[in-house]
């Protein structure tokens, strides 16, 4: 499902952001944030440790994102505004199974900026209604997976997407964040065809 990456509808486009100058500083600093959380964790995340690593002013941080919250909040929202859509692989196994393996990258892969997020969620209130704005888009971008094997004949009708789609992601975030067990990457297709076989047997029809 393309968890929060180091750099990056509901339905429609999503907003403009400025250029120029605006931009690189935004984008300055939320490379900043994202490198000092991950080093650093949470509890090291502050506005001035975050201004000396962009370079940009501390007035200019402060005024732009307030808090930490703020910034946290800026960055799950640049992960929001990104341009991805699901696979479409033509089959309900192999679009599932993609984002599995999408969703293993991003939980596996160095720097562990996705589990970092999540992680700061905790913490910060501002983060966590961000995370979850993100978390529903995803689930609605991926709503089209459902549908379209729905219409193949492969489930039922009136088989649920969030539901199946949640029953897909979450083996890995519990087993991967969790559990912090060092489950392979077998994982991603095992967990999608475990749902997709509920989902045939009508598990997730409203």
């Amino acid at each position: 499902m393309n968890p929060p990456r180091p750099t990056n509808d509901l339905s429609n486009a999503p907003p403009r952001r400025p250029g120029g100058r605006s931009a690189d500083i935004r984008r300055r600093v939320l490379d900043a944030v994202r490198t000092q959380l991950v080093e650093h964790g949470y509890d090291a995340l502050n506005m001035d440790a975050v201004a000396d690593r962009s370079g940009v002013h501390r007035t200019t941080v402060y005024r732009r994102w307030r808090d930490v919250g703020g910034l946290l909040a800026d960055v799950l929202a640049e992960a929001t505004d990104d341009g991805w859509r699901p696979p479409d692989t033509g089959s309900l196994d192999g679009d599932l199974v993609a984002v599995n393996r999408e969703v293993y990258a991003a939980l596996t892969t160095e720097p562990p900026i996705t589990t970092a997020l999540i992680a700061a969620s905790f913490r910060s209130e501002q983060a966590a209604d961000a995370l979850r704005i993100f978390w529903a888009d995803r689930y609605q971008r991926c709503a089209v997976i459902v549908r379209r094997a729905a219409d193949r004949g492969e489930i039922p009708a009136r088989t649920d997407p969030r539901r199946l789609l949640v029953a897909a992601t979450a083996p890995l975030y519990h087993e991967l964040i969790l559990l912090r067990t060092s489950a392979g990457p077998h994982i991603a297709a095992q967990s999608a065809r475990a749902a997709i076989a509920s989902a045939r047997a009508g598990a997730f029809v409203d």
